[in-house]
C-alpha cells in the first residue's frame, strides 16, 4: 500500500512538473499583451497630463494585482494544454493507460491544482486588488493636481425628519478641501413631491455639517407654482454622508476593484438604486464565481489536449490558439449571462454560475469520453 502511494505521488508530482514550465509561459505571455495595453494608457497620462514617470510607474505597479487575477486563468488553460499534448506526443499517457491507470487518474492533480489556483485567484481578487486599486486612484489624485480622481457625478439620498426625502446631487468633489462643487438639492416630500429645491456653487464640510456657498433657492407650492426665496450668502445644511464616506464610494466606483466585502457594504448604504444597483449586485455575485474559471479551464483544456494531438499538428501555437479560442467562447457566454443577471435580478446567483456550469458538463462529457476510449 505504501508502495503503490509513492507511486501515485511521483506521478502527480511528475504531472504538476509537466504544468509549471507551460503554465509560466502562458503567465508570462499573456501578461505582456494586457501590460501592454497599460503601458500605453501611463504613456498618454505621461503625455497628455503632464504625470511625473516615477507616479506613471507606481501607477503600473500597483495594476499588476488586477492584470494577473484575469491572466491566471487564460495560463492555467494554455498550461495545461501544452502540458496534456506534451504527454499526448510522446504517448506518455498511452503507457500510463496501459499500465493500469485511468485518464482521470492521471490528471487528477491538475483538476486539483485548478481548484486551488481558484481558491488563489479569489483571494487576491478579494484581498489584494481592491488595496492595489485604491493606491492607485490616491496615486492619480496626487500627481495629476488639476484632474480630481473623483471624475463622475455625486448623488446622496437621505430621509429627512417627519418624513420625505432629500436628494443631493454635485458635479465635482475636492479631495485637499473636502469640498463638493455644483451642488444641487432637491427635497420631497413623504408622498415623493418635490417641495424644495436648492443650487450652490460648493458645500464645505464644517463642523460636522456642511455649509452651502452662494445658494439660491426655490420652493414649489400645493399647485407646483415655483416660489423664489431670497439669495443668501451661506447655508448650513445636512447632506446625509460625511466627506469620508463620499471619498470611500466615489474611490469605489468600479464593482471589479472593489472586494465582495465592499459591495455588501456599498448596498447597504442604500445610495443605489436601478441599473446602478443592480449592477453591483451581479458583481456582488460574480467576484465569487469567476474565479472558478480556472477550474473550468483545466478540465476543458484536457480531453481538448488530447484531442488536438490525434487531429494531426501540435505544438505552442496549436496551444496557444486553443486556449484563445476557449478563453473567448467562456467569456462571450459569460458577458451574455451578466447581462441576463442584471435583467432577471432575482435569479442573478443562479445566471452568473451557469457559464462555469455549462462548461463544466461539456469538459466532463467529452472527458469521460476520450476516458473510456
Amino acid at each position: 500500500m505504501i508502495r503503490t502511494l509513492a507511486c501515485r505521488t511521483i506521478l502527480d508530482r511528475y504531472v504538476l512538473l509537466e504544468l509549471a514550465g507551460p503554465f509560466g509561459f502562458g503567465l508570462s505571455a499573456f501578461w505582456l499583451i494586457f501590460a501592454a495595453t497599460q503601458i500605453l494608457a501611463l504613456g498618454r497620462l505621461v503625455s497628455n497630463d503632464h504625470a511625473p514617470l516615477g507616479a506613471a510607474i507606481a501607477i503600473f505597479m500597483w495594476q499588476i494585482p488586477g492584470m494577473v487575477v484575469l491572466v491566471i486563468p487564460m495560463a492555467l488553460l494554455l498550461g495545461t494544454l501544452l502540458a496534456i499534448q506534451r504527454l499526448s506526443a510522446d504517448s506518455e499517457i498511452t503507457a500510463m493507460k496501459a499500465g493500469g491507470i485511468s485518464l482521470v487518474r492521471i490528471v487528477s492533480a491538475l483538476l486539483i491544482a485548478g481548484l486551488v489556483v481558484s481558491l488563489i485567484d479569489f483571494i487576491v481578487q478579494e484581498n489584494v486588488v481592491p488595496y492595489a486599486a485604491s493606491q492607485v486612484t490616491a496615486i492619480e489624485d496626487k500627481a495629476i493636481s488639476h484632474t480630481s480622481a473623483f471624475n463622475q457625478d455625486l448623488t446622496v439620498s437621505a430621509p429627512l425628519p417627519g418624513g420625505g426625502r432629500q436628494v443631493t446631487i454635485a458635479t465635482g468633489y475636492e479631495p485637499h478641501s473636502q469640498a463638493l462643487l455644483n451642488v444641487t438639492l432637491v427635497q420631497y416630500d413623504a408622498s415623493n413631491t418635490p417641495v424644495q429645491i436648492v443650487f450652490a456653487k460648493r458645500a464645505d464640510f464644517q463642523a460636522n455639517n456642511w455649509l452651502l456657498n452662494d445658494v439660491s433657492a426655490y420652493r414649489f407650492d400645493a399647485n407646483g407654482v415655483t416660489l423664489s426665496e431670497p439669495h443668501v450668502a451661506q447655508q448650513e445644511i445636512a447632506i446625509g454622508e460625511q466627506p469620508a464616506d463620499i471619498v470611500e464610494r466615489l474611490t469605489h466606483n468600479d464593482p471589479d476593484a472593489m472586494s465582495r466585502r465592499q459591495i455588501a457594504a456599498l448596498i447597504r448604504t442604500g445610495q443605489l438604486s436601478g441599473n446602478g444597483l443592480r449592477k453591483y449586485l451581479v458583481a456582488f455575485h460574480e467576484q465569487l464565481a469567476r474565479p472558478f474559471a480556472c477550474f473550468v479551464f483545466v478540465l476543458m483544456a484536457i480531453p481538448f489536449g488530447i484531442r488536438a494531438l490525434r487531429g494531426g499538428g501540435g505544438g505552442a501555437s496549436l496551444g496557444f490558439g486553443l486556449a484563445v479560442a476557449i478563453a473567448f467562447i467562456y467569456y462571450v457566454v459569460l458577458t451574455i449571462f451578466s447581462y441576463l443577471a442584471q435583467n432577471f435580478i432575482v435569479i442573478a446567483p443562479l445566471l452568473v454560475w451557469m457559464p462555469n456550469a455549462l462548461f463544466t458538463s461539456l469538459g466532463l462529457w467529452r472527458l469521460s469520453r476520450i476516458a473510456a476510449v
